[in-house]
């Protein structure tokens, strides 16, 4: 690939479908920029969450320290206010 390819072909049946479900204030450039934007995103925090499994099997102090940090009771129950009477 080229970094000057810029220029994407879709299937006319794939834009109906995203004619379809388009926001009326979205163009099809926006929103596939958009989709390819998370798509990419997504595939490098799933490659850093393997990466970052495979550590924690590689050191046994961070994988302790991963533990410790999921059984801390992160979440409590707000207080509550008194309603005055």
């Amino acid at each position: 690939m080229r970094l000057t390819d810029t220029t994407i072909k879709l299937d006319a049946d794939v834009v109906r479908e995203i004619a379809d479900i388009l926001p009326e204030r979205q163009t099809l450039t926006a929103f596939v920029r958009e989709a390819v934007a998370r798509d990419v995103r997504r595939r490098k925090l799933r490659k850093a969450a393997t990466l970052y499994l495979a550590a924690l099997d590689r050191d046994a102090g961070e994988a302790g320290a991963m533990k410790e940090w999921e059984a801390a009771p992160l979440a409590t129950e707000p207080k509550r206010r008194r309603t005055k009477s």
